[in-house]
């Protein structure tokens, strides 16, 4: 009975194997299709992964151990990497080491077979220097299916006649290399007006969605808006969320994000959640001085991260069910087979 066991055990770790394919190799080339975000097989796909923080505040997890570990040990299928624009050492002033730092994590995403945010994180506008900036990442990546750009994080006091303009002209460069890949549109008040642009969409190019922020204590109303703005047919994902308040602290709501969860899951919205960084301050996922390279016991998880690894990693994929039973069907022949032999 031994020899059953081994065989069985060779079987799962063959089929497990194959149930675990890295989501580029599983998906590949994303596209949006209506409302939703496809695969290269048409079949609607949702990202789950995690937002880096601010790359000129915390460049220490901008490297490809982190992308090594949230990939493999936190199972995210897509990883953010949110080079701040305006703030001190960001891109407007050190353009050079802000890129270099952005290239180590879509690389190591690349390396790792999962999905990768380019994010313009910034709430004002800059187009020539976004212009610019797209243009070499599209130049660079086009051809990877990897890539997914954002192209304006959290809009402030623009509205989207300005934003729609600006999108467009960010859009046209990026499509000038890069004619597939996904493109996240920015919209005004901090990502929150959907039902705005719902109603003006920008047309004309093809796989475009658009940026739906929330922190669940403070915008339950907002699911109203994203609800209107489906039902009108914008496609949407949600490329920043905490069950925090708004200013990224006080006591997490994991009640209310769970009520956003079960929207987004019925709705069909794949999301990232914020942020992967060290402060002191709710949506952190790591504690203060936390190891540069991953690899972090629960010790160095705050509460946020120890909740966002379990959400983001949970879901176990139906083709592992699949792979165990038909494991479990290929022993019974293999006993079968023996004790016929035995006869």
């Amino acid at each position: 009975m031994k020899q059953y066991f081994l065989i069985l055990l060779l079987i799962l770790t063959a089929q497990s194997g194959f149930a675990a394919a890295r989501p580029v190799d599983k998906h590949g080339q994303l596209h949006v299709d209506s409302v939703h975000i496809v695969d290269q097989n048409g079949k609607i796909t949702r990202l789950k992964g995690i937002s880096l923080g601010w790359h000129n505040w915390w460049p220490q997890f901008y490297n490809p151990s982190v992308v090594e570990e949230l990939s493999r040990n936190w199972n995210i299928s897509v990883i953010r990497a949110a080079m701040g624009v305006e703030p001190a050492g960001g891109y407007l002033e050190r353009p050079e080491e802000s890129v270099k730092l952005i290239q180590t994590v879509v690389d190591a995403a690349i390396a790792n077979g999962i999905y990768v945010i380019i994010d313009w994180h910034s709430h004002d506008i800059y187009t020539e220097e976004a212009e610019a900036f797209f243009s070499m990442m599209a130049q660079q990546y086009a051809g990877y299916p990897h890539i997914i750009y954002e192209i304006f994080n959290e809009p402030e006091n623009r509205g989207w006649d300005e934003i729609k303009e600006y999108s467009i002209r960010v859009i046209e460069a990026i499509r000038k290399y890069d004619k597939h890949n996904l493109i996240i549109v920015g919209t005004p008040d901090w990502a929150q007006d959907v039902e705005t642009v719902a109603r003006d969409p920008i047309v004309g190019y093809e796989n475009l969605v658009y940026s739906l922020h929330f922190y669940a204590a403070s915008h339950e109303l907002l699911r109203y808006k994203a609800a209107y703005a489906v039902s009108k047919g914008l496609p949407m994902f949600v490329s920043e969320c905490s069950p925090s308040f708004a200013n990224g602290d006080g006591k997490l709501d994991k009640g209310k994000f769970a009520v956003w969860l079960d929207f987004l899951k019925r709705k069909e919205i794949g999301f990232v959640m914020w942020g992967l960084y060290d402060k002191e301050e709710s949506s952190a996922m790591l504690k203060p001085g936390a190891n540069p390279n991953g690899n972090w016991p629960v010790s160095q998880l705050t509460e946020m991260g120890v909740y966002s690894r379990w959400i983001v990693g949970r879901k176990i994929d139906s083709s592992i069910y699949v792979s165990i039973i038909g494991a479990l069907f290929i022993l019974g022949i293999v006993v079968v087979l023996m004790r016929k032999k035995r006869e």
